[in-house]
């Protein structure tokens, strides 16, 4: 895994097919998380496959979903598949909630 970024303690790691963020996503780093996750996708060709993993995002906000919807639509712009989304159970509640969870691909939370 390549770090991408390591902020605020947010941490951003590229792998094969693989973005994953972990720690607590609030509006001071979001934008930055978002441009550095935007400019790793722009750098995979066209009909790639994809998984995002946030199962380890657990205080949550909404910048977190802006992230979130954020790399969905530059990876179906730039024609790369979202195979799956994984969400810790706080950022899935807040999914839930605010009525996006359709908007998502597959989407698994951590057992609990």
């Amino acid at each position: 895994m390549s770090l991408l970024l390591d902020q605020g303690g947010v941490r951003l790691e590229a792998g094969p097919a693989r973005l994953a963020v972990t720690g607590d996503v609030d509006f001071d780093i979001a934008a930055q998380l978002a441009d550095a996750g935007s400019g790793w996708l722009a750098e995979q060709p066209a009909g790639s496959r994809l998984e995002l993993d946030l199962h380890g995002v657990e205080r949550v906000s909404s910048a977190a979903l802006s992230v979130l919807l954020e790399w969905t639509r530059r990876a179906r712009k730039a024609g790369i598949q979202i195979d799956s989304v994984s969400l810790s159970e706080p950022l899935a509640r807040l999914t839930r909630v605010a009525g996006l969870d359709a908007l998502l691909p597959v989407t698994e939370t951590p057992s609990s």
